[in-house]
């Protein structure tokens, strides 16, 4: 007879342990598109204040984005973005990818989010760049790819104009996986200069086992798909690629028009591509 293994559900149990410990802002982080032959890749942190502590719970219906299908992660999408105390995505292009590595730049890109989270929360600032054609035009640029629109949890239905101030913030992060690839890129000259240090943790599985990690991950896979839809859509000169359904992915098709008609802007062109 079979063993059964039980699913893993997203808790709040690291999260309220490094509150104990504490630090005033828990992050997750999670990061897609890692291995697409093209577009960017992005890593999603959802911010948790501890001083609201007493008040966290789980997101219903939140799960390891790649367990959900798509129709339930664009559901969950603003239910997500509600829940946190802020969030944001960073995002590196595929010039920056063959430039650094992915390793190196996914840290780029996670520091680019936290930068722009501390941001908000402290000065009430964010850089406003909706998932739409503002986003396509932005990433064809291949230059530095910044940090998605965030935005600040209300209080009271009114968004304040400062969340935290700088000298009581203490911040703690959660990544996804076994490797911290962050805290190398902190203070680096790619990366944006934090506001105010971060204490990473690892943790194996974490977008099934920390909600806000889970939540991180919806965040930055939607986000990401919207905007390599909207890359097609503006490209239609790169219909044969397939990027609206394999959102930049290596399947049979995207490769077979690349080994016919080359890479463009939007390709890792260090990669193995076909």
């Amino acid at each position: 007879m079979a063993t059964v293994v039980p699913r893993l559900a997203p808790t709040l149990d690291r999260e309220k342990a490094l509150a104990r410990k504490r630090y005033s802002l828990i992050v997750g982080f999670d990061e897609v598109g890692r291995g697409s032959l093209a577009g960017p890749a992005m890593v999603g942190a959802a911010a948790l204040l501890t001083r609201d502590v007493d008040d966290w719970t789980v997101p219903t219906g939140v799960a390891d984005s790649k367990m959900l299908t798509e129709v339930r992660r664009q559901s969950l999408l603003e239910p997500l973005k509600a829940w946190s105390a802020a969030w944001a995505v960073g995002s590196v292009s595929a010039r920056e990818i063959d430039e650094w590595g992915i390793v190196y730049a996914l840290g780029v890109a996670a520091v680019r989010a936290l930068n722009e989270i501390e941001t908000m929360l402290i000065t009430g600032d964010h850089t406003d760049l909706g998932v739409g054609t503002a986003v396509a035009k932005a990433v064809s640029r291949q230059g530095i790819s910044p940090a998605w629109h965030g935005t600040i949890g209300d209080i009271g239905g009114e968004e304040p104009d400062v969340r935290i101030k700088a000298d009581e913030l203490r911040v703690a992060g959660i990544l996804d996986g076994p490797n911290d690839y962050i805290t190398p890129v902190v203070n680096s000259f790619d990366a944006p200069e934090l506001l105010k240090p971060i204490a990473m943790t690892t943790v194996v599985k974490g977008d099934r086992q920390c909600a806000s990690v889970a939540a991180a991950a919806v965040i930055a896979k939607v986000t990401r798909d919207h905007l390599i839809e909207d890359l097609a859509a503006a490209h239609p000169e790169y219909e044969a690629y397939g990027w609206a359904s394999n959102k930049g992915y290596g399947s049979v098709p995207h490769r077979a028009a690349i080994a016919k008609h080359g890479p463009t802007e939007y390709h890792r062109t260090t990669w193995h591509l076909c």
